[in-house]
């Protein structure tokens, strides 16, 4: 009986060691364990054996039968006892968990892109959305400016932009439809704007140096000045259209100055100005 706890004990201390060694806790136990798979002996003499797994025999002496506790005896005599583990299979265990790691890191990985498609997918879907908010703002708009056109000047908006750039040349070119929006949306006549610019700026053939360096489409004078004068400059040409509309509506148009003729004192010096561009207007209407 003693000698089977004997026994026991020797086999729970080698089950304990290659525990040990198999995931590298003791050095010391580490040291011990360096060759290859199943083989547990112990050193001779010998007088009793005691099979372990693959018929593998342990070969114990007869004093060690009566041994203290069995890790007090590896500890005690690590030189009696040879362990081979297999090493084969704990690099495809290490294998195997490294794998399995990059598996783990991949689906994050996919997860992440699936989530960055999806952002992608409502962002795009958001674009559209306001792509087809803006194309529907801007076709009630054009509708608009199509009656308006219609009902003030008597023409079709494309008709009225066709004949405002029929006289539009140099540096306001093709600036028509620009002119005739403005126009439109703050209820001036166009062609009445139109004739005002061609007069101050020379645009129905060369554009004058204040148009050209200064962006200044109505003779407009305050700060910053341009190149130092009295005419004001605009830093860009659509920044001087609109100034100029604006200028026009709020400083004649609001206050009942709807014509060349009552516009003109305040407007000009000369007592010619209004006749002149009542000719620019007939020319307009007539292209």
């Amino acid at each position: 009986m003693k000698t089977n706890h004997s026994v026991r004990a020797v086999s729970m201390a080698i089950i304990t060691l290659v525990t040990i060694v198999t995931f590298g806790i003791p050095a010391k136990a580490l040291a011990m364990s360096n060759k290859i798979f199943n083989t547990i002996s112990v050193a001779s003499p010998i007088d009793k054996t005691l099979k372990v797994k693959n018929e593998t025999t342990v070969q114990m002496p007869q004093e060690l039968l009566e041994i203290e506790p069995a890790i007090d005896f590896i500890a005690d005599e690590p030189s009696t006892l040879k362990i081979e583990i297999n090493v084969e299979e704990l690099r495809q265990i290490k294998i195997a968990r490294k794998r399995a790691l990059e598996l783990q890191k991949q689906k994050e990985e996919e997860e992440r892109q699936r989530q960055l498609e999806i952002q992608r997918q409502k962002e795009e879907e958001a674009r559209r959305a306001a792509e087809a908010e803006a194309a529907r703002i801007e076709a009630e708009r054009q509708a608009q400016l199509a009656a308006k056109s219609q009902a003030s000047t008597g023409v079709s908006y494309d008709e009225l932009v066709r004949k405002l750039n029929a006289s539009l040349n140099s540096t306001l070119a093709g600036t028509g439809e620009t002119f005739a929006k403005y126009a439109i949306e703050l209820g001036i006549d166009p062609y009445l704007a139109v004739a005002i610019v061609l007069h101050e700026t020379g645009c129905k053939w060369t554009c004058s140096s204040l148009l050209r360096q200064c962006n200044n489409v109505g003779g407009m004078k305050g700060s910053p000045g341009c190149n130092g004068g009295s005419y004001k400059a605009f830093s860009s040409l659509a920044e001087g259209i609109r100034a100029f509309m604006n200028n026009l509506y709020n400083n004649y148009y609001a206050k009942g100055l709807t014509t060349p003729e009552t516009i003109g004192p305040k407007y000009a010096a000369s007592t010619t100005w209004a006749s002149q561009i009542r000719n620019y207007m007939n020319e307009l209407k007539a292209n």
